[in-house]
This record gives C-alpha cells, structure tokens and sequence, in this order.
C-alpha cells in the first residue's frame, strides 16, 4: 500500500526552480550595442516600456526617443508600434535593459553626412544660433558648425539667425564629433557658375588686410592679393583702396574646392604702374586689357598642347627605332643561329 507521504511527493510535479530553469533555456541574449526589434507594450510619462523579448520589458527614456528634443514618449511612440531599438545598458538589479531610438539616428546621420559629403552635394540648414566664433546649424539631426570665416561676408552672423542657408562639408568627423561646414563655399561654387577667368567683374571692397583685400563681386568675396594690385611697388594696400571703393577687377584663377576666388588689378593697368596713377584709365580699358589676356593664355595652352604633342611624337620614334633594332638583333641571332646548325650538319657528314 502507497503513503499519502508518497503519493504527495509523486504529484509535486513542476517546481519554481524547473520554471525558471525553462526559462532560461528559450532567453536570448542581450548586450549593449545590439539593434534588436521591439514592441511598445507601456507608455509610461517619462518614457516607455518594450517588450524585445527578455524576461522583464525594457526601458526608453523620453531622451533616447530622438536625436532631435522631446518632451513626450507620444511624439516618437504609439501603443503596440513595434519598431528597431539600439540597446544602450546592460540589465540594471532588476534586470532591465535601457533602450536607444536616438543612437540608432545618430550612427545612420553620421553614415548620411559621410556620403553626402563624397557627392561634394550642397545642402540647406537653418542657423538656429550664433556666436563669436560662426554660427549653429542642424544637418540630418547632427549639430554642424560654421566658422565665421566661412559665412558669407554680406551679412553679419546675427542677421542669419532664422535662414535657410546652402553650405558645403568641410570636416565630417564622427570620432572627434566635427561636422563643419561652409556657407561661403556653396555661394563661390554657385556663382562660379556664371564665372570664368580672365573675365573682368564690378565689385566693391569689404575688407582690407596686409596682403590683399576681400571685393565682394555679386555675394561673394573675392582676394585681391596684394601682389596683383599693380606692377609697381606697393607697401600696403590701405594706401590704393578705402573700404566700400568700386572696382573694376579681373578673375585670374578659381577654385571650387577651396572656395576660393582670385582677383588680380594688375593685368588690367595698360602700362605699369597705372592703378596707383591713373586707376580711371585701367577701369576704362579693363575689357581691352582682359581680352589681350585671354589670348595670351590661349597662346599659352596652345604652347602646351604642342610640346605635350611633340614629346608624345618622339616618345613613338623612340618606341618604334627600338622596336626595329629588336627586330633586327632578332633576325641576327636567327641566322647566326641557323648557321650553326648548318655548319654542325656539315661536320657531322
């Protein structure tokens, strides 16, 4: 006959310690850094809680719902949305895993930028701050930089604040936390389009520096280096120009890549020296003086194309003459060679 003792140990059957045993066996893995999919099961106020799959829901703070700011979990999430999720922390005491929606915007903005910044494209942002040093900008949600050397010398940094403005990448660097960009480039590729050297263009001076001055040609700043003011001699170009004089100015070189456009007064002056006596008569003859100058640089292409045409020329005499003595040596040794044989046929008999 059986006990009611061992009766009651043979109906215990599946303990806690079995349960969670089984648990375990169906439990994934989760580790900081993992994308993995998730289900809103709980808006809470500062937050939600997702199942993704673990033995307890995991939780987003209401800052890792955007790369942008949100003050609610019902701007970014709805009840049971289910979504990818970047898992930010390992399992806290009461083994809840913390949740990313921003990482996972941040990494896939930076992977954006990079490519945008290959494709040389232009993009528009609006400066939402300035400062000393430039001006703030958002491009994909990651907050850029323009150094004020790069904004646009028409306007001053205060007046951008609330603009679309077209910049081009200068640094993208996701390490360092860099996206610097520039709003002087975009403008100087822009108005490149309409510009070529040797091309006589109206401007006025901005800026005066010991090297140069800065003319603003059409919303873009141009160096007038001092170099290039006149043949002649110059000390200082604060003794040629005054800020806000107009000038007639000839482009002589630009650079898209660098944003850069260079102006030169000097291959306008008739006869040297001119700028400094007689800055009317290089104004009234600039078209004259740059047409000259073009045909000078088309001499000078031509020239080029020439000698380019020229060492190409007798590089291939060379190939061939080599060529034919390899021929020649080549027809040597066969009849030498074939002498031999015949000699050798000869003794032989």
């Amino acid at each position: 006959m059986v006990s009611q003792t061992e009766t009651a140990k043979t109906d215990i059957g599946f303990t806690h310690e079995d349960f969670a045993a089984l648990l375990d066996q169906y439990d994934y893995h989760f580790s900081p850094g993992d994308v993995v999919p998730g289900t809103v099961f709980s808006m809470e106020q500062r937050g939600a809680l997702i199942d993704i799959g673990a033995k307890t829901a995991a939780y987003i703070p209401v800052q890792e719902l955007s790369i942008n700011r949100v003050d609610n979990p019902d701007e970014v999430l709805q009840p049971n949305e289910t979504r990818e999720f970047f898992i930010l922390t390992d399992e806290n005491e009461d083994g809840q895993l913390t949740l990313s929606i921003r990482r996972i915007e941040y990494m896939r903005a930076w992977e954006r930028v990079r490519q945008l910044q290959q494709e040389d494209a232009t993009v528009y942002s609006n400066v939402f701050a300035t400062n000393r040093g430039g001006a703030l900008v958002r491009v994909e949600g990651l907050r850029g930089f323009i150094p004020g050397s790069h904004i646009s010398a028409k306007d001053a940094k205060e007046d951008l604040l609330g603009q679309d403005l077209p910049l081009k990448f200068l640094e993208v660097d996701e390490e360092r936390n860099r996206l610097v960009l520039s709003h002087r480039r975009a403008l100087v590729e822009r108005k490149m389009n309409g510009l070529e050297v040797a091309q006589v263009v109206v401007g006025s001076v901005r800026g005066i520096k010991p090297y140069g001055a800065f003319i603003d040609i059409g919303g873009v700043s141009g160096l007038l280096h001092i170099s290039e003011i006149s043949h002649d001699h110059i000390d200082t170009p604060h003794s040629v120009f005054n800020v806000n004089d107009e000038l007639k100015v000839m482009i002589i070189d630009l650079d898209a890549e660098r944003g850069r456009i260079s102006l030169s007064t000097k291959q306008l002056e008739p006869e040297p020296g001119d700028m400094l006596k007689n800055r009317d008569l290089v104004f009234e003859k600039a078209e004259e003086m740059a047409a000259s100058y073009r045909e000078k640089l088309s001499a000078a292409s031509e020239a080029r194309e020439e000698a380019a045409a020229a060492v190409e020329e007798e590089t291939v005499e060379v190939e061939v003459v080599e060529n034919v003595a390899t021929e020649e040596t080549n027809e040597v040794v066969e009849e030498t060679t074939t002498t031999d044989e015949e000699l050798t046929s000869t003794v032989t008999e």
